[in-house]
This record gives C-alpha cells, sequence and structure tokens, in this order.
C-alpha cells in the first residue's frame, strides 16, 4: 500500500469461497463508513471480490491450511483494499489478453482485467502474491 494510508480495517479469511460472504461484509461496512457513493459500491465489491477469489483459487490453491489476509488503507481522496496470499506469486508482468479474439470465449482469465477496469489502481507487489486495489472516494 502506499504511504500516506491508515489502516482501518485488518481481517484474515479463510481458504474457502465461503470467505467471499464475509469479503461483501467487509465491503459493505468500508464503503459506508467512507461515504462512498453507492454507484460505486458495487465496482469496489467486484473488484476486491475477484482479488479474493483469485488468491484463494490461484495463490494458496484452495490449500484450507492457509489464509487471505484483506486490509484497508484510507486516505483523504482515496482508499485501498489489499488482498494478500501465501501462494508464491506469479508473474503479474505478463497477463494474457482477455479480449484478445483466442480468449474471448475462455471461462477464466477476466479477474485482474476486472479490477483494473472498475479501480482507479491496481498494483502488485513482488512476488506476485500480494494486490493492491485503489478506488476514489
Amino acid at each position: 500500500m502506499k504511504e500516506g494510508y491508515k489502516i482501518i480495517e485488518k481481517v484474515q479469511l479463510p481458504t474457502d469461497y465461503n470467505s467471499l460472504v464475509d469479503v461483501e461484509t467487509i465491503v459493505g461496512r468500508v464503503c459506508e463508513e467512507l461515504g462512498v457513493l453507492e454507484d460505486a459500491y458495487g465496482n469496489v465489491l467486484i473488484a476486491v471480490t475477484e482479488a479474493v477469489n483469485n488468491a484463494i483459487e490461484h495463490g494458496n490453491v484452495l490449500n484450507t491450511a492457509l489464509t487471505v489476509d484483506v486490509a484497508v488503507g484510507d486516505e483523504k481522496n482515496s482508499f485501498c483494499f489489499n488482498v494478500k496470499d501465501q501462494g508464491k506469486g506469479f508473474d503479474f508482468t505478463c497477463l494474457p489478453d482477455p479480449t484478445a479474439p483466442e480468449n474471448i470465449l475462455k471461462e477464466n482469465g477476466r479477474g485482474i482485467y476486472l479490477m483494473r477496469n472498475l479501480s482507479e489502481e491496481v498494483v502488485f507487489d513482488s512476488p506476485g502474491n500480494s494486490v493492491n486495489i485503489y478506488f476514489s472516494k
């Protein structure tokens, strides 16, 4: 997370798809506390849910002995969700374009694309097991 953000919430989630219900609760509470417009809530929810889903499925590879950490940072004009898994990471500099003709019919591969299009900025930390998703207030 960038400098200047104050952590206002931290939670550790089990590597389980049922954790996505908790993510919805967290996003709702944070958006309400920060006065995020109702129109923007859906974007935040989808982007953060995608990040946690990726952490569960690809990062922790469904290993229930591992956890997913979610932290929320706040500053004057924006806020950030950090999602970190305990996996080995991935090469976030080399992602296939889900809108390319050869990928358009694939069932997977759109999560990061959605995250980037629904937020102000998406920044992965090396080695690729932590992502910061920034939103304007």
